[in-house]
Formats: structure tokens, C-alpha cells, sequence
């Protein structure tokens, strides 16, 4: 019984401090985006046999793993119950953030489908540019007249099941390099540039405004104190009552 009647002060102490919390906020970093194509797009391994090249449609792209230099990109069907490819990105750093999300694509000769090359999230400063099986990347870099980012030949292109984790640490641990229109083979710093830490993109993206004193977390802190202290001695008075 005493237990009973003390719990309603409980549970609403345990809601305010929920309610309050600075860390209660959505959570993007898998980047989840529906992407449409109006025209077929070929994309880098690993994909589903058959999915070298992806039919003019909408797509779910995820980032399934991120870490250091170097990113792992699923794209799924727009329910997001398939996968068609998992693919290894680099971070790349572009000058302007734009509100929207923007895929760019290599040019390719008349008759062939785009390429994927890039993709960027709304509001972020670096995007994810896509590395492709040497001989893939050689022709394109030919074709296209730019540098491309390209991984052994004997990294797995095409895969019955992309989502597969030794396939997610194949990429992993591969080694990037890029490829010139002439084919001269140069380090991958010489294709894309690196974002610096986390901090200094969000500054640049959006400074931050300076909070008055009035909005400092430490009121917040101490009406809480007091709030704990109040419920405190309500459940004292309630047990002296019951004695």
C-alpha cells in the first residue's frame, strides 16, 4: 500500500526528467533518402546480379556503416524490404550546402546510362562519392574525362545477397586509389577532399546563436533539483502518515 501510493509522484518525476533531457532528439545518421531516377543509372558493386544498372524508378538510399574515411551505401527498393547494392563511398567535401538532397552523375557517351558518382544529404558540407571496380573505373575515367575513385578487381561485383556482412567488411578494409583519363593510377587525396571533424562542418554549415544566461540548462537543473526534493519529502509525509 505504501508503495501504491507513492508511485504517482515517481512516475511524474520520471516523465519531467525524460521531457527534459538535452539528448532526447532525432537520430539521421543513417541518412535515409527516396531518391528517383527518370532514366536508368549505373551504380558501382556490390549489386544484385542483374542490377549492375538500375531501371529508371525510386530508391531507398541508407548509409548502413561509417567509419573514418570511408562509407558503406545500401540502396534498397522504395519500400526499403530489398536491397540491390551495397556500395563503398568516400566522403567528400563540397563548398556549399544546399537544402535538398543532390545526386550527381558521370557523363557517359550517347547510348549509355548515367554513372552515379556522388550523393549529398540536405544541409551537409560533404557528400558521398562512389568508388568502382578498377576495369569499370578505367573506362570510365577514359570515357568521361575525369578522375575516378576505383578498388582492387578482386573486390566482389555482383552478389546474390549485397547485404551480407563479410561483403560489408570486404569494402571495408579495400583498398581506394584513383584512376586519371590517361590511366595513371594517384592517391585518392588527388580525387576527393576530406571533411575536417564533425564540429568545425556543423559550425561552418550553420553557426550556432549565442544562448542568454536565461537559457542556460543550469535553471533547468536546479527546478529539477527541486522538483526531486519536493517529491522527496511527499513520500516522507506519506510514510510518516501510514506509521
Amino acid at each position: 500500500m505504501k508503495f501504491s501510493r507513492a508511485m504517482p509522484t515517481v512516475f511524474c518525476l520520471a516523465l519531467m526528467g525524460a521531457a527534459f533531457s538535452p539528448n532526447a532528439k532525432a537520430d539521421t545518421w543513417d541518412k535515409k533518402t527516396e531518391i528517383t531516377f527518370s532514366g536508368p543509372v549505373e551504380i558501382p558493386a556490390v549489386h544484385q546480379p542483374g542490377f549492375g544498372v538500375l531501371p529508371a524508378g525510386t530508391y531507398m538510399f541508407k548509409v548502413a556503416a561509417s567509419e573514418g574515411n570511408r562509407h558503406i551505401v545500401q540502396i534498397f527498393n522504395k519500400e526499403g524490404t530489398t536491397i540491390y547494392a551495397t556500395i563503398l563511398a568516400i566522403p567528400n567535401l563540397r563548398m556549399t550546402p544546399t537544402n535538398n538532397t543532390v545526386i550527381t552523375f558521370r557523363e557517359r557517351p550517347a547510348g549509355q546510362p548515367q554513372a552515379l558518382r556522388a550523393w549529398f544529404y540536405p544541409g551537409k558540407l560533404w557528400g558521398e562519392e562512389f568508388v568502382y571496380p578498377k576495369a569499370q573505373a578505367v573506362e570510365m575515367a577514359k570515357s568521361t574525362n575525369t578522375t575516378v575513385l576505383e578498388m582492387p578487381a578482386t573486390v566482389t561485383v555482383e552478389a546474390p545477397k549485397p547485404e551480407e556482412r563479410r561483403i560489408i567488411a570486404e569494402l571495408q578494409r579495400a583498398p581506394v586509389t584513383a584512376v586519371e583519363p590517361s590511366g595513371r593510377e594517384v592517391e585518392m587525396a588527388q580525387a576527393v577532399t576530406p571533411p575536417p571533424a564533425a564540429e568545425t562542418l556543423v559550425a561552418q554549415a550553420k553557426p550556432a546563436p549565442e544562448l542568454p544566461k536565461s537559457a542556460s540548462p543550469l535553471p533547468l537543473i536546479g527546478l529539477i533539483g527541486l522538483l526531486a526534493l519536493g517529491g522527496g519529502l511527499t513520500l516522507r509525509a506519506v510514510r510518516v502518515r501510514a506509521l
